[in-house]
């Protein structure tokens, strides 16, 4: 690899107390290796392996909050419980013993279908207005106090990782799980103050999350939030359509608390806004940096050519891939980190060959590599 890519990968980052070696960040991807909702000594074992390695911060597999079918497959893993915060606190113990810095991805499902048997309670899913994917009813619309006590178990799980010594802490905003369902009018469509035409309306609920959050930790501990247009439900899916559109929605949530964005796209060299800027125009992560001015992370399909993550994780085939388009955008600071989901699954030395510019050594992904914690 080239000087100028160790240049843009490699340089060192902080953000409030949070310093990192490197611009690489592990992608947060459900593994479901927990059972009963507590990680055990394989689980640390596995983001050692990627400390060990230098990737610059970890960003944990979704853990969930305290609320009934806050999860949608049995071997996710909680976090709050005694036995599942001490599961957690043995593997933040180990990433840090190994030079790592982590975060956990605090998450709550909705009612999004993983399996046909799981939950185990349907009805009692909870979602916006009560609904899986457009026009398909599932489970209640949230009350008010189902709201307030949801946003109260997210600042919970914040408080438990800083207390436990995590690094940071991420809220899973994306995906068209329950925190982005609130953001999409396809599915929220209450007509209270948790509602409304307007995204700015809608991210209300977020907010709320965020300045709780933010209340519940320290001033020095990072907050970040993961958000991304589409959604599994609707690949096809915008929350904002144009630059006004992305300020009103982004704004609020910054305004909250939140340090970072977490910006989520399929493929990361893909611009956002072409009609705007051209086919080599800024990615979700450039624009969202642009607008509010916070520090960004881009992710999607780093490392790998062929299919994306939803089509890999179907099975079909993926190749590992040189790094020129995002050195490029990196060298722009475009936004500041780089996150690597699938080629880091398979592959927990591939920051260290990437650095030593051993790019015929990264190995491809494949479904078969979700059978293990590598």
């Amino acid at each position: 690899m080239s000087n100028s890519a160790n240049e843009a990968l490699f340089r060192p980052f902080k953000l409030k107390s949070l310093e990192l070696k490197n611009r690489i960040v592990m992608a947060p991807m459900t593994r479901g290796f927990s059972p009963d909702g507590v990680p055990g000594q394989n689980v640390a074992d596995y983001y050692r392996r990627r400390a060990e390695s230098d990737v610059g911060l970890i960003l944990s597999e979704g853990t969930v909050v305290d609320r009934p079918n806050s999860k949608n497959l049995p071997g996710i893993p909680d976090f709050h419980g005694e036995r599942a915060l001490a599961g957690w606190k043995n593997v933040i113990d180990t990433v840090h013993a190994a030079g790592g810095r982590m975060g956990p991805q605090i998450w709550h499902v909705a009612n999004t279908i993983a399996s046909a048997d799981y939950p185990p309670n349907p009805d009692e899913t909870e979602s916006p207005s009560g609904f899986v994917k457009p026009g398909e009813k599932r489970g209640h619309a949230m009350s008010e106090e189902d709201i307030a006590d949801t946003i109260a178990a997210f600042a919970r799980a914040a408080a438990d990782a800083e207390r436990l010594g995590f690094d940071v802490v991420e809220l899973h905003g994306a995906h068209g799980y329950l925190i982005d369902q609130f953001f999409w009018p396809e599915l929220n469509l209450r007509e209270d103050r948790w509602g409304g035409p307007a995204i700015g309306e809608r991210a209300r609920f977020a907010a709320e999350i965020i300045k709780a959050v933010r209340e519940a930790v320290s001033d020095a501990m990072p907050v970040i939030i993961r958000l991304s247009q589409w959604k599994q439900q609707d690949y096809n899916a915008k929350i904002a359509t144009t630059p006004d559109g992305m300020a009103e929605w982004l704004e609020p949530l910054v305004d909250a608390g939140a340090d970072m964005l977490h910006c989520s796209q399929r493929r990361f060299w893909e611009p956002e806004f072409p009609e705007i800027d051209g086919e080599n125009g800024l990615n979700f992560a450039g624009w969202a940096k642009k607008i509010t001015g916070v520090p960004t992370i881009s992710v999607g399909s780093v490392g790998l050519d062929g299919a994306d993550f939803l089509g890999s994780f179907g099975g079909a085939e993926t190749s590992a891939s040189g790094l020129e388009k995002l050195v490029s955008r990196m060298e722009k600071d475009e936004f500041d980190l780089i996150a690597v989901g699938r080629a880091l699954i398979k592959d927990p030395e591939w920051v260290k060959k990437v650095e030593a510019g051993e790019i015929d050594k990264l190995q491809a992904f494949s479904r078969e590599t979700l059978a293990e914690l590598v």
